[in-house]
This record gives C-alpha cells, structure tokens and sequence, in this order.
C-alpha cells in the first residue's frame, strides 16, 4: 500500500477511500493513461482525486487546466476549449489557444462536463479519438497530447438514454470510472476531516481555536451533509470566525447542523472543558494526534 499524502490523510481516513486511492494510483501510473470519469455528488472532493491521478503519474510535470464546463457561457464553450483564430466570432481580437493546447503534455480536468452542449461534446470525443483539434474558426489540424480527466454529480447513462448526453462520447467516458461515496457513508472521516480543516481556518484567519467538543463533534458526526466535505469545511470556517472560546461548541455550529441531534433531556449536565485541570474527555483538539 502507497503512503498517503499528509495533505490528503484525512479525506482517505476511511476503508472505501483508502480503496479508491488505491485504485487512483494504479490508474495513474498505468502505461494506457484512458481518459477517467469521477461521479459523485457535489462536494465529495472530485477535484482532489483528478489532482491526485495527475500528480501521482508521468505527467505531474506538466499542466494540469481545470475548467468547469457548467460555468462557461454555452456560445463560448468550444472556443474555451479549443481556442479560436482572430476573427473567428464577434470579439475574438486575437488568436487565442484553448484548454486542450494550453495543456498539451498534461492533464486538462473537465469538471461537470454533463453540462457541455452536444456540439461541443462532438468535438471532444474527436480530440479523444484522434488527439487532434481545430481551433474555432479553422480548419488546421493541431496535435495535442492530453490526459482527459472528467467529473459529474449527474448520471450519463441515463442523460444518454434521453438524448442530451452523446451515446458514443459516454461509451467512451465510461472506460474508467470512480464513484465517490457521499460524506454520510463515510463517517469515520468527518473527525479527521474537520480538524484539518481546523488547522487551515487557523491559519488563514490568524485564528487560535484549539480543538472541538465532544457534544459538537456528535453534531458533526449525525449531521447528513448534503454538501458534502465542502459543506464541513464551510462550517468548521465558520465556526473558527465566531468562535469565543478556544473550543468549537455547539452554539458555534451551522442551526441545520445543530438541529440534526434529538434536544437533549432537561436533566442532561451540560459537561465542559476543565480550563485548570486540561480535562480532555469532553473535547477533541487537533493536538490529539
């Protein structure tokens, strides 16, 4: 088993990630670099494993271009990628190269390339199949050689089946796939996960926040975090901005995160850190190992 990246322990601290790392390693230094399609929902940390099968192979010298296919305008899509000649279109000044060119030698990372407009989505599997492009505007062939890395919270079979997805481009996309289970499934990360994200809020926000409560990390824990491991780093953020004590508590917490635990009985002891004693059995700090 490869070691992990200290800056990625915590997202593969459960078994089915340590898995998929594992699968992500073997793909990125197999001799037939086939493009790699990452499905999951939003937030899971896709954009980590398309970093971490680039830079774990023979292309880690080189570019990796991320782009995001959803937030480009739908005229502009093809230009973006594939660059234009001067003149091509209203406001192409200048020649200008896309994704692809620019990323010649790399890795270009298509994150929700559900979201490409069939024409665009034509031109792509063409690059797949004959590393070849033309820029918009052009009928000169240029070679590029690029790993195509892609992402999507959406189900290509089904966009497929209705007639919004190439049936050809997903045969194609399909060749390797890695589904990334929901931050609920993986509950043994959520601990680990918030405190790195603990130390880097710290450290952005000048922050001295030293650890987290046991009684908000079972908020944490029970939460079902529909935003994934990104909706935990934007409350573990917050926490560390409002937070007026050296511990994350309860009150520091997002109200749907706090509302995801039953009220507690009336009765129930409210336990806190003993600032004298150091009593560490009902918070969590980052300094815990």
């Amino acid at each position: 088993t490869s070691a992990l990246p200290d800056d990625n322990r915590a997202l593969f601290a459960g078994q089915a990630m340590r898995e998929l790392y594992e699968t992500v390693q073997r793909i990125a230094n197999a001799r037939i670099q086939v493009p790699v399609l990452l499905q999951g929902e939003t937030g899971t940390g896709k954009e980590v494993l398309a970093r971490l099968v680039h830079e774990s192979g023979p292309r880690r010298s080189k570019r990796m271009v991320c782009v995001n296919c959803g937030a480009i305008a739908p005229n502009l899509v093809e230009s973006t990628l594939f660059g234009h000649e001067k003149g091509a279109f209203t406001g192409a000044v200048a020649q200008q190269k896309g994704v692809f060119e620019e990323a010649d030698g790399g890795t270009v990372f298509l994150d929700e390339i559900g979201e490409l407009p069939l024409s665009a989505q034509a031109a792509l599997l063409r690059v797949l199949e004959t590393k070849r492009l033309c820029r918009v505007g052009s009928n000169r062939e240029i070679a590029v050689d690029v790993r195509i890395l892609a992402a999507t919270h959406r189900d290509i079979d089904v966009m497929s089946a209705e007639g919004t997805f190439r049936e050809d481009l997903t045969y194609r996309m399909n060749t390797m796939t890695l589904v990334i289970p929901p931050l609920r499934d993986r509950v043994e990360e959520i601990e680990p996960l918030a405190l790195r994200f603990l130390r880097e809020a710290n450290e952005t926000n000048l922050g001295e926040v030293r650890g987290i409560e046991k009684k908000a990390l079972a908020l944490l824990t029970r939460y079902r975090w529909p935003g994934n491991v990104r909706e935990l780093r934007n409350a573990i953020e917050r926490a560390v901005v409002i937070a007026r004590t050296e511990m994350i508590r309860e009150q520091d917490l997002p109200a749907r995160v706090r509302a995801a635990a039953p009220t507690p009985p009336r009765s129930s002891p409210t336990v806190e850190p003993d600032a004298d004693t150091g009593d560490r059995s009902s918070s969590l700090s980052f300094e815990d190992g």
